[in-house]
């Protein structure tokens, strides 16, 4: 019998916290089947035999997706999109290694909400902040918009859900070449959901996104964020009709600019990029207002499209 809800958890090397984000799953009271998905993405320091052991004592829940090699290039990428397609439930739930729920209702308001209301996707809640002193604060992080429940506010503002609040349909039966490559995984999720109806923010906070010293994102410096959201963006936009690509576009640019600040210059990778996703006439007027910003190699590429541009016009599209 296909259960109600996939839980999706991907760890690697979180033997501090995993027992905690499993225990915050296991002990949902619920009225309808679940499943845990486990992803080890092949832990060195003892994860793994942590979940092998809930496996163990769980086997009718709990199944493991256990990686023999780590994957390569962007880290857990590989890992989190093999753990969800083995997720076969009705819904999917998401909630990395690090984090927990504290709610053991979560899951039921959650799947109420989206059984009554066919015309929303995604649901949503607030969750705590836990330093790495232990200390739980209020979100500081994310501010919900206006209107955030529309797929333009969502564009435009970038990702306000954490991950471990969010339950969603599974509906989407595949994901464009491009997830395998953008480094912002949960945000594409939700975008490519939001292009199916609404999303919802429930009140009741019932989860605890976990920064610290080991974690992917508590680690990242906030030049690196912006690289991230830049490839992600790229990789996204193609996915959309022209309303939703003009948001991302904007944002494209405004990620773009901020590199800028940081380097003083773009370098020809990131040209290229911007070239292949974006129209010739924006994307030349961009370069123009910042040509004396960047390296020679790329303005050597700059002189070259003009030249094109003005021998054939607005065909020009590579």
């Amino acid at each position: 019998m296909r259960k109600k809800v996939s839980c999706h958890v991907i760890t690697y090397n979180q033997k501090d916290y995993i027992s905690q984000c499993i225990d915050g799953i296991l002990m949902q009271k619920v009225s309808f089947p679940i499943e845990i998905i486990i992803g080890d993405d092949n832990s060195i320091d003892g994860t793994r035999e942590i979940v092998k052991s809930y496996s163990e004592k769980h086997p009718d829940i709990i199944r493991l997706n256990l990686r023999e090699v780590k994957g390569s290039g962007i880290p857990g990428k590989e890992n989190f999109l093999s753990t969800l397609k083995m997720c076969t439930g009705e819904y999917i739930s998401l909630c990395d290694g690090d984090d927990y729920w504290t709610d053991p209702l979560k899951l039921q308001k959650q799947v109420d909400f989206l059984d009554k209301n066919p015309e929303y996707v995604l649901c949503f809640h607030p969750v705590d902040i836990e330093q790495s002193d232990g200390t739980i604060l209020s979100d500081f992080i994310t501010k919900v918009p206006h209107n955030y429940e529309q797929i333009t506010t969502l564009a435009e503002y970038g990702n306000y859900i954490h991950t471990p609040s969010v339950l969603f349909r599974n509906i989407l039966n595949s994901l464009p070449v491009g997830m395998q490559h953008t480094p912002i995984g949960d945000y594409f999720i939700y975008m490519l959901l939001a292009k199916h109806g609404k999303i919802k923010q429930l009140p009741d906070t019932m989860a605890v996104y976990r920064r610290h010293p080991g974690g992917v994102h508590s680690l990242t410096s906030e030049e690196q964020k912006v690289q991230k959201w830049f490839l992600m963006l790229y990789y996204l936009i193609p996915s959309f009709n022209d309303q939703i690509q003009k948001i991302l576009l904007n944002r494209l640019f405004s990620t773009a600019e901020t590199i800028i600040i940081y380097h003083n210059q773009l370098n020809y990778n990131t040209f290229k990029l911007l070239h292949n996703c974006l129209s010739q006439y924006k994307i030349l007027v961009f370069w123009t207002l910042y040509y004396k910003r960047i390296e020679r190699q790329a303005k050597n590429f700059v002189k070259n499209r003009f030249r094109l541009l003005i021998k054939f016009g607005n065909k020009i599209t590579s």
